[in-house]
């Protein structure tokens, strides 16, 4: 066979297949060309799963007389001119082949007027000869595109078309995309000659939390977290939703770049990355995300769907959208605890450290969260009457001082007691459930026996035990690390940038020696008054490192020791479950002592009394 050039009509029928594989392609184009030409109202009329009538009717700003016909035609649009366009594509269309593909394979209306016009024109093509016809028409300035009898003349794809319900299934979808999308525009979608879904134009941010509450359900945005994240050109904002919220499906999953709705392996890989802490692998994240980057660096040019993107630093976007949401999800996770040291009494009470307020009550919808870069207001204090009922509930649980009675044990807990007092010389006998985990010697007179509730180590040392609490552990070890003469340092990937007041800029000037002495980095911009942070210490790589920064700035540090104390009081400590996790910090602790410090792990200890237990015995 001799090689031909296509005719136009079999070209476009060809491109058809690609473009239109459904009603819904057909709903995605039309309303993509109406927002395109502005449109703030769009109707959307369905007929019969979009087979027999698809009607999207706008306010955009029209098509003239004279354009109408070339409107049809193949590669035919107003979008893009030139090559260098190409690289700068901000509209949703630009191949100019959607509305030839669909006319290919059905029989389509489309009548316009631009405000420039008195009256509006109507041109129709039908099929494969795609011969137009052009005659006047009633119309207020927008435009109207039918498509009727959709695949009126390809038997074999209309043969491959589900049941109404299941077409028009998709075309809502599709709808409820774009409406996430366009906040701003009125959309109306009837079936049938009744009205479906009905989206009013959204301004304020309540306005479109309904409406990500009307497209997502009112339970997503009362698990939802607000993001607003961004480095240099590439910004990310929207919603994701907490841990607890899972789903056992991805169907609740919205991701767009520049507005353009996409499906794209590089951002769903970052996403689960994010949540890799929180969900099984048979668990999926629920999100609305918008990401918004310079279109120089993302072609949309990949497929004639424009689903599919291609980033030019898909590294650099991965890790992006990836620390965003981290940052989310582990803020949200301590709900910001705000540390308040409490005063103990000399007799009576075991000294604490710090105390936290757990917000988990909090319930207004789509709370900020650790996304943003700049925390502006403080998590706010405890009160007086929070500070009481936490103490309450504190006496209210099972626990040991040296001067304090303590409640009646059991009788289980009597011989596990009567067992650790027997032994003089080494203690292995156990509690049942930690028979797993055998005395472990930490040095020739300090054992470790039990890991209690997560919350502290028991250690023995000769007839004498104790109780280690981890937390205060964690804090020693990391203030340990950025003392030491050399600190590893990490450098980011994505440098954070923090623009300070001018309380914030005085205390800038006071503590940037100490930042330095424990391994930041961080390059000044005083006339703008703004630091951009470049590198940290490797044990606080994980941190939400704005936070711990503003925490910082947040109050005047006029010595290195009250610094670090600071520091300490603003980071984040994971949760220790396992016996050996605790034993192994605590060794790690005691290689970062040296002689002068040891008394500062002794002063960690809180010694047990067993006297109340042993007289009832």
């Amino acid at each position: 066979m001799t090689i031909k050039v296509l005719s136009p009509q079999l070209a476009n029928q060809i491109a058809a297949g690609e473009v239109v594989e459904r009603p819904a392609s057909v709903v995605k184009e039309l309303v993509e060309n109406s927002l395109d030409a502005g449109a703030t109202r769009i109707q959307i009329d369905i007929e019969n799963g979009g087979s027999t009538l698809i009607r999207i009717r706008d306010n955009g700003i029209g098509i003239a007389k004279e354009e109408l016909s070339l409107a049809l035609a193949r590669h035919a649009t107003s979008k893009i001119a030139t090559l260098a366009d190409l690289d700068n594509i901000l509209s949703l269309g630009f191949r100019g082949e959607a509305l030839a593909s669909i006319s290919s394979v059905s029989r389509l209306t489309l009548t316009s007027r631009p405000a420039t016009q008195n009256e509006a024109w109507q041109v129709y093509a039908q099929g494969r000869d795609m011969e137009t016809t052009l005659q006047p028409a009633s119309h207020p300035v927008g435009t109207t595109v039918e498509v009727a009898t959709l695949f009126f003349n390809t038997p074999a794809r209309r043969k491959f078309l589900r049941t109404d319900k299941t077409e028009f299934t998709h075309i809502d979808e599709v709808v409820r995309r774009i409406a996430l999308a366009k906040p701003h525009i009125a959309f109306t979608l009837t079936h049938n000659g009744k009205i479906v879904r009905q989206y009013r134009s959204a301004h304020d941010r309540t306005q479109k939390l309904k409406r990500v509450a009307a497209i997502c359900g009112d339970e997503f945005v009362q698990h939802a977290l607000e993001i607003d994240w961004k480095h240099d050109d590439l910004h990310l904002s929207g919603w994701v939703a907490q841990p607890s919220f899972v789903r056992t499906q991805n169907d609740l999953s919205y991701c767009y770049i520049n507005g353009r709705m996409v499906r794209d392996k590089i951002i769903n890989h970052a996403i689960r990355q994010a949540y890799a802490d929180f969900l099984s692998p048979d668990q999926y994240p629920a999100f609305v995300l918008f990401i918004d980057l310079n279109p120089n660096d993302v072609d949309v040019n990949v497929h004639p769907t424009k689903h599919e993107v291609r980033f030019q630093q898909q590294r650099l976007v991965h890790d992006f959208i990836c620390q965003g949401i981290s940052n989310a999800l582990h803020a949200e996770q301590t709900h910001l605890y705000q540390a308040v040291e409490t005063s103990a009494s000399a007799n009576d009470q075991i000294e604490e450290t710090a105390q936290y307020e757990y917000r988990s009550n909090y319930h207004k919808p789509n709370r900020a969260s650790a996304g943003q870069n700049i925390f502006v207001a403080p998590p706010r204090p405890l009160s007086s009457h929070s500070i009481q009922k936490s103490s309450q509930k504190a006496q209210t649980r099972p626990h040991f001082s040296l001067n304090r009675p303590a409640p009646h044990p059991s009788k289980s807990e009597q011989r596990i007691y009567a067992t650790l007092l027997s032994n003089r010389d080494s203690v292995t006998t156990l509690p049942k459930e930690d028979k797993n985990c055998p005395a472990r010697p930490l040095s020739s007179v300090l054992k470790a026996l039990a890991l209690v509730e997560n919350k502290a180590l028991l250690l023995q040392r000769q007839q004498q035990f104790y109780l280690l609490p981890l937390r205060q552990l964690q804090r020693l070890k990391i203030e340990l690390s950025l003392q030491r003469e050399s600190i590893p340092q990490q450098p980011l990937l994505i440098p954070v940038v923090f623009r300070l007041n001018a309380q914030q800029l005085a205390y800038w000037q006071q503590q940037k020696a100490f930042f330095t002495q424990i391994g930041f980095e961080f390059h000044e911009n005083l006339a703008q008054q703004r630091i951009t942070l470049s590198r940290v210490p490797t044990c606080l790589r994980q941190q939400n490192l704005q936070r711990c920064v503003i925490h910082l700035l947040s109050q005047a540090l006029d010595t290195f020791l009250a610094f670090l104390t600071a520091l300490g009081e603003g980071i984040e400590l994971d949760t220790i479950t396992v016996y050996a996790d605790a034993v192994t910090l605590l060794t790690e602790t005691e290689q970062l002592l040296n002689q002068q410090q040891s008394a500062r792990l002794a002063d960690l200890f809180i010694e047990l009394d067993w006297q109340s237990y042993l007289e009832k015995m």
